[in-house]
């Protein structure tokens, strides 16, 4: 997937609404493989939509959304399977990992499916990430900044041609935010991929950005 394409674009539920100027709303915008991308947006404007619909989870919105020219809106089960475990990788606010299980068991659930990364390459990034003490304690006893990190790791542990990451480090400070960003530029830069990061505040410390506004 080299171009990820919003063509006339608005979450239905502003469609009454009194839409302030946008880079990406309501106008025509191509994310690029390769390219970083920081959308910097108010609470309620639609950040987490957005990587809710490149992602296939949502489709409330008017307008065209196109991988490469292609319209994702008749895409089945098959097409965003494929979609999911070859092209996109997403870290959603919410994180989604399971509290029962440890930060390690949540990373090798999902490579366990992607065959991307050894063991020792993922627990090189814990080190990465100084949360390498916590590889065996359950994410339910971790705070939410260890939460983020581990969530990282998990989305990093696939091939693809974009990483989306919805708020990355909101709960991280100045230095964990740099090591952070250095780690995931590192692997989009191995894959060839394109970074899109989402903030309302605390924004992911990427280099070559092109900053957009929501």
């Amino acid at each position: 997937m080299q171009q990820i394409e919003l063509h006339n674009t608005l979450p239905k539920v502003f469609a009454d609404a009194q839409i302030a100027a946008s880079d990406i709303w309501l106008t025509d915008f191509t994310f690029e493989k390769g390219k970083h991308y920081m959308v910097k947006a108010e609470s309620g404007t639609g950040k987490s939509s957005l990587c809710s619909y490149i992602y296939g989870y949502r489709t409330d919105y008017s307008g065209r959304i196109a991988f490469d020219g292609t319209d994702i809106a008749p895409f089945g089960a098959n097409e965003w399977c494929e979609i999911r475990c070859r092209h996109i990788a997403y870290l959603p606010q919410e994180l989604r990992l399971f509290p029962e299980l440890t930060a390690l068991e949540n990373v090798l659930l999902k490579n366990q499916l992607t065959q991307h990364k050894s063991e020792n390459e993922i627990r090189d990034m814990f080190a990465t990430l100084g949360i390498s003490d916590k590889v065996n304690s359950l994410v339910q006893h971790l705070s939410i900044g260890q939460q983020q990190r581990v969530a990282i790791i998990r989305t990093l542990c696939q091939p693809c041609d974009f990483i989306v990451l919805d708020e990355p480090v909101s709960h991280l400070d100045e230095a964990n935010n740099a090591i952070v960003a250095r780690l995931v530029e590192s692997e989009a830069k191995r894959q060839g991929a394109g970074i899109i990061a989402t903030s309302v505040g605390n924004n992911l410390l990427l280099n070559n950005l092109v900053e957009l506004k929501l």
